[in-house]
Protein backbone atom coordinates (compact mmCIF):
# COMPACT_ATOMS: atom_id res chain seq x y z
CA UNK A 1 0.00 0.00 0.00
CA UNK A 2 1.31 3.99 -1.28
CA UNK A 3 1.65 6.43 1.25
CA UNK A 4 -1.06 9.39 0.47
CA UNK A 5 0.89 12.80 -0.94
CA UNK A 6 -0.46 15.80 0.01
CA UNK A 7 -0.86 18.36 -3.05
CA UNK A 8 2.71 19.73 -2.78
CA UNK A 9 4.48 16.42 -3.27
CA UNK A 10 2.19 15.66 -5.77
CA UNK A 11 3.41 18.53 -7.83
CA UNK A 12 6.84 18.26 -6.91
CA UNK A 13 7.13 14.64 -8.06
CA UNK A 14 5.38 15.15 -10.75
CA UNK A 15 8.50 18.30 -11.47
CA UNK A 16 10.79 15.84 -10.54
CA UNK A 17 9.64 13.00 -13.06
CA UNK A 18 9.06 15.33 -16.38
CA UNK A 19 12.41 16.95 -15.41
CA UNK A 20 14.29 13.05 -15.32
CA UNK A 21 12.31 12.27 -18.97
CA UNK A 22 13.64 15.61 -20.68
CA UNK A 23 17.26 14.96 -19.11
CA UNK A 24 18.07 11.89 -18.35
CA UNK A 25 19.83 13.28 -15.29
CA UNK A 26 19.07 13.03 -11.35
CA UNK A 27 16.86 15.97 -10.88
CA UNK A 28 17.97 18.51 -7.94
CA UNK A 29 15.73 20.94 -5.92
CA UNK A 30 17.14 24.15 -7.79
CA UNK A 31 16.65 22.49 -11.00
CA UNK A 32 13.00 21.71 -10.09
CA UNK A 33 12.73 25.63 -9.17
CA UNK A 34 13.62 26.93 -12.34
CA UNK A 35 12.24 24.76 -14.41
CA UNK A 36 9.15 24.29 -13.04
CA UNK A 37 6.78 27.47 -11.47
CA UNK A 38 5.82 25.70 -8.60
CA UNK A 39 5.81 28.68 -5.89
CA UNK A 40 8.39 26.51 -3.90
CA UNK A 41 11.98 27.84 -2.51
CA UNK A 42 14.90 25.38 -3.50
CA UNK A 43 14.84 24.71 -0.15
CA UNK A 44 10.86 23.68 0.06
CA UNK A 45 11.32 21.71 -2.77
CA UNK A 46 14.49 19.88 -1.41
CA UNK A 47 12.46 19.09 1.94
CA UNK A 48 10.19 17.95 -0.20
CA UNK A 49 11.98 15.62 -2.16
CA UNK A 50 12.97 14.00 1.06
CA UNK A 51 9.65 13.33 1.99
CA UNK A 52 9.09 10.98 -0.86
CA UNK A 53 12.48 9.71 -0.87
CA UNK A 54 11.22 8.15 2.67
CA UNK A 55 7.81 7.20 1.06
CA UNK A 56 9.42 5.38 -1.86
CA UNK A 57 8.81 7.67 -4.51
CA UNK A 58 12.62 8.88 -5.50
CA UNK A 59 15.89 7.67 -4.53
CA UNK A 60 19.80 8.88 -4.71
CA UNK A 61 21.81 7.56 -7.50
CA UNK A 62 25.18 7.12 -5.83
CA UNK A 63 26.25 10.31 -4.04
CA UNK A 64 24.19 12.47 -6.61
CA UNK A 65 22.25 15.56 -4.88
CA UNK A 66 19.42 15.25 -7.59
CA UNK A 67 16.94 12.46 -7.44
CA UNK A 68 15.27 9.59 -9.68
CA UNK A 69 11.99 8.28 -9.69
CA UNK A 70 11.24 5.00 -8.59
CA UNK A 71 8.88 2.83 -10.56
CA UNK A 72 6.63 3.47 -7.63
CA UNK A 73 6.64 6.85 -8.81
CA UNK A 74 5.80 6.37 -12.62
CA UNK A 75 2.67 4.12 -11.57
CA UNK A 76 1.53 6.86 -9.59
CA UNK A 77 2.46 9.70 -12.33
CA UNK A 78 0.49 7.29 -15.29
CA UNK A 79 -2.35 6.61 -12.84
CA UNK A 80 -3.04 10.06 -11.19
CA UNK A 81 -0.87 12.68 -12.86
CA UNK A 82 -0.46 12.21 -16.40
CA UNK A 83 -2.90 14.08 -18.98
CA UNK A 84 -2.18 12.72 -22.64
CA UNK A 85 -2.05 14.96 -24.75
CA UNK A 86 -4.49 15.35 -27.90
CA UNK A 87 -2.40 14.49 -31.27
CA UNK A 88 -1.25 17.14 -33.69
CA UNK A 89 -3.45 16.90 -36.65
CA UNK A 90 0.37 16.45 -38.71
CA UNK A 91 1.25 13.37 -36.73
CA UNK A 92 -2.29 11.96 -37.24
CA UNK A 93 -2.17 12.04 -40.74
CA UNK A 94 1.87 10.85 -41.01
CA UNK A 95 0.20 8.00 -39.12
CA UNK A 96 -2.24 7.51 -41.15
CA UNK A 97 -0.33 8.09 -44.49
CA UNK A 98 2.50 5.63 -43.09
CA UNK A 99 0.30 2.45 -42.48
CA UNK A 100 -2.56 3.35 -45.37
CA UNK A 101 -0.52 2.02 -48.21
CA UNK A 102 -0.45 -1.17 -46.64
CA UNK A 103 -3.26 -3.77 -46.90
CA UNK A 104 -1.76 -7.71 -45.58
CA UNK A 105 -2.03 -7.80 -41.83
CA UNK A 106 1.90 -8.87 -41.55
CA UNK A 107 2.74 -5.01 -43.54
CA UNK A 108 0.43 -3.05 -41.69
CA UNK A 109 1.51 -4.28 -38.42
CA UNK A 110 5.60 -3.88 -39.66
CA UNK A 111 4.90 -0.83 -40.74
CA UNK A 112 3.01 0.39 -37.32
CA UNK A 113 5.60 -0.48 -35.09
CA UNK A 114 8.54 1.15 -37.54
CA UNK A 115 6.16 4.72 -37.63
CA UNK A 116 5.94 4.10 -33.34
CA UNK A 117 9.09 3.66 -33.09
CA UNK A 118 10.13 6.58 -34.93
CA UNK A 119 7.92 9.29 -33.26
CA UNK A 120 8.34 8.02 -30.11
CA UNK A 121 12.33 7.13 -29.77
CA UNK A 122 11.82 3.57 -28.44
CA UNK A 123 11.20 0.39 -29.84
CA UNK A 124 7.70 -0.08 -31.87
CA UNK A 125 6.29 -3.88 -31.04
CA UNK A 126 3.19 -5.37 -32.49
CA UNK A 127 1.83 -8.98 -32.56
CA UNK A 128 -0.74 -10.56 -35.03
CA UNK A 129 -3.66 -12.16 -33.84
CA UNK A 130 -4.78 -15.40 -33.72
CA UNK A 131 -6.71 -17.24 -35.93
CA UNK A 132 -8.71 -19.03 -33.22
CA UNK A 133 -10.81 -16.51 -32.16
CA UNK A 134 -11.76 -16.03 -35.91
CA UNK A 135 -15.62 -17.00 -36.66
CA UNK A 136 -16.69 -19.26 -39.35
CA UNK A 137 -18.60 -17.39 -42.26
CA UNK A 138 -19.81 -20.92 -43.96
CA UNK A 139 -18.64 -24.34 -44.48
CA UNK A 140 -19.21 -26.35 -47.80
CA UNK A 141 -19.21 -30.11 -48.25
CA UNK A 142 -17.24 -31.32 -51.68
CA UNK A 143 -17.28 -34.99 -52.67
CA UNK A 144 -13.89 -36.02 -54.33
CA UNK A 145 -14.27 -39.82 -54.09
CA UNK A 146 -16.18 -42.53 -52.84
CA UNK A 147 -14.43 -42.16 -49.56
CA UNK A 148 -13.27 -38.50 -48.95
CA UNK A 149 -15.64 -35.47 -48.58
CA UNK A 150 -13.77 -32.17 -48.54
CA UNK A 151 -14.72 -29.60 -45.68
CA UNK A 152 -13.88 -25.69 -46.94
CA UNK A 153 -14.03 -23.86 -43.42
CA UNK A 154 -14.84 -19.90 -45.12
CA UNK A 155 -13.98 -17.67 -42.02
CA UNK A 156 -14.78 -14.14 -41.46
CA UNK A 157 -11.06 -12.99 -41.24
CA UNK A 158 -10.49 -13.79 -44.98
CA UNK A 159 -8.81 -17.20 -44.64
CA UNK A 160 -9.83 -20.35 -45.88
CA UNK A 161 -9.24 -23.79 -44.68
CA UNK A 162 -9.60 -27.21 -45.95
CA UNK A 163 -9.50 -30.45 -44.76
CA UNK A 164 -10.31 -33.94 -46.03
CA UNK A 165 -12.76 -35.92 -44.24
CA UNK A 166 -12.72 -39.91 -44.19
CA UNK A 167 -16.02 -40.99 -45.04
CA UNK A 168 -17.12 -45.52 -45.11
CA UNK A 169 -18.74 -45.49 -48.12
CA UNK A 170 -19.81 -43.27 -50.93
CA UNK A 171 -22.76 -40.50 -49.75
CA UNK A 172 -25.70 -39.40 -51.45
CA UNK A 173 -25.45 -35.90 -52.74
CA UNK A 174 -28.52 -35.49 -51.08
CA UNK A 175 -27.22 -36.48 -48.14
CA UNK A 176 -24.09 -34.05 -47.85
CA UNK A 177 -25.88 -31.16 -48.93
CA UNK A 178 -28.40 -31.75 -46.39
CA UNK A 179 -25.40 -31.89 -43.70
CA UNK A 180 -23.82 -29.03 -45.20
CA UNK A 181 -27.08 -27.34 -44.33
CA UNK A 182 -27.49 -28.68 -41.41
CA UNK A 183 -24.13 -27.78 -39.98
CA UNK A 184 -24.36 -24.28 -41.27
CA UNK A 185 -27.41 -23.60 -39.22
CA UNK A 186 -25.87 -24.54 -36.10
CA UNK A 187 -22.05 -23.10 -36.61
CA UNK A 188 -22.08 -20.60 -38.95
CA UNK A 189 -20.90 -17.15 -36.44
CA UNK A 190 -18.97 -19.26 -33.72
CA UNK A 191 -15.64 -18.88 -33.05
CA UNK A 192 -13.42 -22.25 -34.09
CA UNK A 193 -12.92 -22.47 -30.46
CA UNK A 194 -16.61 -22.48 -29.57
CA UNK A 195 -17.45 -25.22 -32.19
CA UNK A 196 -14.65 -27.29 -30.72
CA UNK A 197 -16.05 -27.54 -27.39
CA UNK A 198 -20.22 -27.22 -28.01
CA UNK A 199 -20.48 -29.48 -31.45
CA UNK A 200 -21.73 -32.61 -29.89
CA UNK A 201 -24.34 -30.37 -27.98
CA UNK A 202 -25.25 -28.68 -30.79
CA UNK A 203 -25.70 -31.35 -33.03
CA UNK A 204 -27.52 -33.79 -30.61
CA UNK A 205 -30.99 -32.97 -31.88
CA UNK A 206 -29.99 -32.44 -35.22
CA UNK A 207 -33.00 -33.46 -37.93
CA UNK A 208 -31.11 -35.72 -40.99
CA UNK A 209 -33.47 -38.11 -43.09
CA UNK A 210 -30.97 -38.83 -46.10
CA UNK A 211 -29.55 -41.97 -46.13
CA UNK A 212 -25.77 -41.87 -44.78
CA UNK A 213 -26.71 -38.31 -43.12
CA UNK A 214 -26.72 -39.45 -39.87
CA UNK A 215 -23.42 -41.29 -39.85
CA UNK A 216 -21.28 -38.05 -41.59
CA UNK A 217 -22.84 -36.22 -38.70
CA UNK A 218 -21.49 -38.59 -35.95
CA UNK A 219 -17.90 -38.28 -37.88
CA UNK A 220 -18.18 -34.44 -37.60
CA UNK A 221 -18.88 -34.61 -33.49
CA UNK A 222 -16.23 -37.55 -32.97
CA UNK A 223 -13.49 -35.14 -34.95
CA UNK A 224 -14.12 -31.82 -34.07
CA UNK A 225 -10.95 -31.23 -32.62
CA UNK A 226 -9.32 -32.18 -35.72
CA UNK A 227 -11.69 -31.03 -37.96
CA UNK A 228 -12.35 -27.56 -36.46
CA UNK A 229 -9.10 -26.36 -35.55
CA UNK A 230 -6.73 -24.33 -37.68
CA UNK A 231 -2.86 -25.60 -36.95
CA UNK A 232 -0.70 -22.27 -36.74
CA UNK A 233 2.45 -21.11 -35.40
CA UNK A 234 2.19 -18.45 -32.87
CA UNK A 235 1.19 -14.96 -33.90
CA UNK A 236 4.90 -13.49 -34.74
CA UNK A 237 6.59 -10.48 -32.84
CA UNK A 238 6.70 -7.71 -35.11
CA UNK A 239 10.00 -5.15 -34.09
CA UNK A 240 10.60 -1.77 -35.25
CA UNK A 241 14.30 -0.57 -35.23
CA UNK A 242 16.32 -0.77 -32.04
CA UNK A 243 18.80 1.57 -33.21
CA UNK A 244 16.97 4.35 -31.34
CA UNK A 245 16.49 2.73 -28.26
CA UNK A 246 19.87 1.41 -27.64
CA UNK A 247 21.40 5.52 -28.52
CA UNK A 248 19.17 6.47 -25.30
CA UNK A 249 21.51 6.62 -21.97
CA UNK A 250 19.79 3.77 -20.13
CA UNK A 251 21.85 1.63 -22.62
CA UNK A 252 24.91 3.02 -22.50
CA UNK A 253 26.72 0.59 -20.65
CA UNK A 254 28.06 -2.51 -22.48
CA UNK A 255 25.83 -4.78 -20.09
CA UNK A 256 23.11 -3.02 -20.14
CA UNK A 257 23.43 -2.89 -24.17
CA UNK A 258 23.64 -7.09 -23.45
CA UNK A 259 20.32 -6.92 -21.39
CA UNK A 260 18.62 -4.87 -24.26
CA UNK A 261 19.40 -6.94 -27.21
CA UNK A 262 18.53 -10.30 -24.87
CA UNK A 263 15.10 -9.16 -24.51
CA UNK A 264 14.57 -8.30 -28.42
CA UNK A 265 16.41 -11.14 -29.25
CA UNK A 266 13.99 -13.22 -27.37
CA UNK A 267 10.54 -12.87 -29.38
CA UNK A 268 8.83 -15.54 -27.19
CA UNK A 269 9.54 -13.63 -24.22
CA UNK A 270 7.99 -10.12 -26.01
CA UNK A 271 4.98 -12.61 -27.55
CA UNK A 272 4.03 -13.84 -23.83
CA UNK A 273 4.43 -10.14 -22.76
CA UNK A 274 2.46 -8.91 -25.61
CA UNK A 275 -0.75 -11.72 -26.02
CA UNK A 276 -0.67 -11.83 -22.07
CA UNK A 277 -2.43 -7.93 -22.75
CA UNK A 278 -4.78 -8.59 -25.51
CA UNK A 279 -8.06 -8.20 -23.92
CA UNK A 280 -7.02 -5.13 -21.49
CA UNK A 281 -7.14 -1.87 -23.83
CA UNK A 282 -4.78 0.36 -22.82
CA UNK A 283 -1.88 -1.02 -21.14
CA UNK A 284 1.23 0.49 -19.22
CA UNK A 285 3.89 -2.24 -17.13
CA UNK A 286 6.56 -0.41 -15.40
CA UNK A 287 9.61 -2.28 -14.38
CA UNK A 288 9.83 -4.41 -11.58
CA UNK A 289 5.49 -4.82 -12.58
CA UNK A 290 6.83 -7.64 -15.25
CA UNK A 291 6.45 -11.02 -14.28
CA UNK A 292 9.66 -11.32 -16.25
CA UNK A 293 12.46 -9.92 -14.12
CA UNK A 294 14.22 -10.03 -17.54
CA UNK A 295 12.14 -7.38 -18.21
CA UNK A 296 12.57 -4.93 -14.99
CA UNK A 297 14.33 -2.55 -16.81
CA UNK A 298 11.67 -1.84 -19.80
CA UNK A 299 8.07 -0.03 -19.91
CA UNK A 300 6.05 -1.69 -21.87
CA UNK A 301 2.67 0.31 -23.08
CA UNK A 302 0.52 -1.28 -25.41
CA UNK A 303 -2.99 -1.14 -26.70
CA UNK A 304 -4.89 -3.88 -28.44
CA UNK A 305 -6.48 -3.64 -31.70
CA UNK A 306 -9.57 -5.30 -32.89
CA UNK A 307 -11.27 -6.30 -36.50
CA UNK A 308 -14.12 -8.39 -36.57
CA UNK A 309 -13.51 -11.15 -33.56
CA UNK A 310 -10.26 -10.75 -33.87
CA UNK A 311 -7.62 -9.12 -31.56
CA UNK A 312 -3.93 -8.07 -31.53
CA UNK A 313 -1.77 -5.79 -29.59
CA UNK A 314 0.27 -3.09 -30.71
CA UNK A 315 2.66 -0.97 -28.64
CA UNK A 316 6.27 0.56 -27.47
CA UNK A 317 9.07 -0.86 -25.50
CA UNK A 318 11.40 1.26 -23.56
CA UNK A 319 13.54 2.31 -20.14
CA UNK A 320 11.05 3.37 -17.31
CA UNK A 321 11.84 6.90 -17.95
CA UNK A 322 9.62 8.12 -20.94
CA UNK A 323 7.46 10.35 -22.00
CA UNK A 324 4.48 8.47 -20.65
CA UNK A 325 1.86 11.00 -21.88
CA UNK A 326 2.90 10.90 -25.27
CA UNK A 327 3.71 7.80 -25.80
CA UNK A 328 0.35 6.86 -24.18
CA UNK A 329 -1.64 8.49 -26.71
CA UNK A 330 0.62 7.89 -29.83
CA UNK A 331 -0.42 4.13 -29.16
CA UNK A 332 -3.91 4.40 -28.79
CA UNK A 333 -3.96 6.43 -31.44
CA UNK A 334 -2.61 4.02 -33.60
CA UNK A 335 -4.41 0.86 -32.69
CA UNK A 336 -7.60 2.06 -33.23
CA UNK A 337 -6.33 2.87 -36.60
CA UNK A 338 -4.52 -0.26 -37.40
CA UNK A 339 -8.66 -2.03 -36.19
CA UNK A 340 -9.77 0.59 -38.86
CA UNK A 341 -7.46 -0.30 -41.36
CA UNK A 342 -7.65 -4.00 -41.21
CA UNK A 343 -11.88 -4.11 -41.20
Amino acid sequence: MTAPLSERERAVLEAVIETYVQTAEPAGSRTIAKRHQLGLSPATIRNTMSDLEEKGYLYHPHTSAGRIPTDLAYRVYVDFLMRPPALAPAETQHIRGELGSQRAIDAILARAAQVLGVLTNELGVAVGPTIDEAVLERLDLLQVSTERVLLVLALKSGAVRTIFVEVPAELAAEAIQQVTIVLNERLAGLTLREIRATLAERLRDASASEPGSSELLNIFVQEADELFEIPTTPSPVVLGSTQRLAGQPEFATREQLQGLIEVTERRDLLREALVSRGAEGLTITIGQEHTDTRLTPFTLVTASYRFGPLTGVIGVLGPTRMAYDKIAALVNHTSRLVGELLE
